[in-house]
């Protein structure tokens, strides 16, 4: 690939035509996208090239190199191994972020195709739990739907949500939506923020024929709880992912004491 100057980065983003942009891209994301052709490219478990060689390569800050290899890094599309280097992530491996983002959205970042099965689609008294966790009172109508997840035809993850009625009074009767989020977006309640606890299980033999894998397979359990802009909690759903084929990949420091 030839070399770009810092200059040609902020052209390439400024050439969007004015109407279409309402502010100019970073160059951190201008190089990524030039990173992901790299990548794109590239064979699953490729080295990259080295910070300093990108750094040369499009004569670019350090700053700008590592803000756009940690969003690479975010996404799944690469990873990284102390002291050995950056790689190519695999295509078929979903790897989670920090960011709130829908399964939908997760699956289309990599180049794949979404769909799923729904399983149930139902209205259901709030128990315990629910009532608690979305703060309605116990026996509150909620909307409830139960899905088989996939990316590419591959089954990745059942889930289960549970939404409070009173936000989706036309849900049932829409029937299945393409996206939840999109659904919240439309009435006012966008989600915003989530609490979400990750741990290790393993498949019964029901979700295993769901999940095409052996009875005890490894899994992940996610439980996400989600609010809107207002702090409202709007969504409760409860995940099992394929462990071969989703992560979650979490940046963490360490905070320094005087």
């Amino acid at each position: 690939m030839t070399g770009n100057t810092e200059r040609e980065l902020a052209t390439a983003s400024a050439s969007v035509p004015a109407q279409v942009r309402t502010v100019r891209e970073p160059k951190h994301e201008v190089l990524r996208r030039r990173l992901l052709d790299l990548v794109e490219a590239a064979e699953a478990h490729q080295m990259l090239p080295s910070e300093r060689e990108l750094m040369q390569r499009y004569e670019v800050s350090r700053v700008t190199v590592r803000r756009a290899v940690e969003r690479l890094t975010q996404e799944g599309r690469i990873y990284r191994v102390q002291g050995a280097g950056t790689f190519v992530a695999e295509a078929e491996t979903i790897s989670k972020s920090l960011r709130l983002t829908s399964f939908s959205e997760d699956i289309r970042a990599r180049r794949m195709v979404p769909a799923g099965t729904l399983l149930v689609m139902e209205r259901v008294p709030a128990d315990v739990a629910n009532a608690r966790d979305l703060f309605v009172e116990p026996g509150a109508p909620l909307v409830h739907l139960e899905r088989l997840r996939t990316a590419d035809g591959v089954p990745m993850c059942l889930e289960n949500v549970w939404l409070p009625e009173h936000l989706v009074p036309d849900l049932l009767d829409a029937g299945e939506p393409d996206s939840l989020y999109d659904v919240l977006d439309r009435v006012g309640a966008a989600p915003e923020a989530a609490d979400q606890t990750v741990r290790a299980t393993v498949v019964d033999a029901a979700q295993a024929r769901l999940l095409k894998v052996p009875p005890q397979f490894p899994a992940l359990h996610v439980e996400r709880l989600t609010r809107d802009a207002r702090g409202r909690a709007v969504e409760r759903a409860v995940s099992l992912y394929r462990a071969d084929r989703y992560d979650f990949h979490f940046t963490i420091t360490r905070e320094r004491h005087p």
